[in-house]
């Protein structure tokens, strides 16, 4: 009886070690941001993350957000106005962006965008993520997509006066070449470690996409600038 006692001790032990390891894996990851060789970070968000304290956000270190302004061919973010607004007044760099579909034509998202983000010169470059969705399984061939984002950055540059900054995911990258076929600055995806996918060197990096902040439930999108 005493030797099982003693086994049981000591798998409970190990099981307690491991919770609290993981535990504290989880609790850096949430924490972790890129060292302040980076000297501008900030965050990108959605509807999503519900209402927020800009105000919060700034004492957390951001300089900056990316605001999702609109979706696809017929989706404004119900929170962008808000958070627009919200993003003025304590003085942050704000930024809007959109979130391409290859189902939709480009026309189409370029002016549902324009018509939702009004022209600010003191604001960031629009930003246009690029990465494949559930809800749209086609897959149109290289040449027609690279043409009709082309298509997209034409119109959203004319409304917006800046060249637009591209949110493009590994996945999306390599299979239609964008970072590339189109000489834009680029925003590269990958946590903890600086992405090397894409063909230039990357403007700005999303580098923790479960970092929890003041001001914001949830995870969110922690990006910095290249230095």
């Amino acid at each position: 009886m005493g030797r099982w006692k003693k086994r049981i001790g000591v798998a409970g032990a190990v099981i307690i070690t491991i919770g609290v390891g993981y535990a504290t894996g989880w609790a850096w990851m949430h924490h972790w941001r890129p060292s302040d060789q980076y000297r501008f970070q900030g965050v990108d968000v959605a509807e999503a993350n519900g209402a927020i304290d800009w105000w919060a956000v700034k004492r957390a270190g951001a300089d900056f957000a990316y605001v999702r302004a609109t979706s696809g061919a017929d989706k404004r973010d119900a929170r962008f106005q808000e958070s627009w607004a919200g993003l003025y007044e304590t003085g942050l760099r704000r930024g809007a962006s959109h979130l391409y579909s290859i189902c939709r034509l480009a026309t189409d998202q370029a002016n549902l965008f324009n018509t939702t983000v009004p022209r600010d010169d003191s604001a960031l470059p629009a930003a246009l993520e690029l990465d494949f969705a559930e809800d749209c399984p086609t897959r149109p061939a290289p040449p027609i997509v690279l043409d009709e984002v082309r298509r997209y950055l034409t119109m959203v540059e004319s409304h917006t006066g800046k060249p637009v900054l591209l949110k493009v995911s590994k996945a999306f990258d390599a299979a239609y070449g964008v970072t590339l076929a189109i000489p834009r600055p680029v925003w590269a995806v990958q946590d903890f470690f600086p992405p090397d996918y894409p063909a230039r060197h990357w403007r700005m990096w999303q580098a923790n996409g479960t970092r929890r902040i003041d001001g914001i439930d949830g995870p969110i999108h922690w990006d910095v600038v290249a230095p």
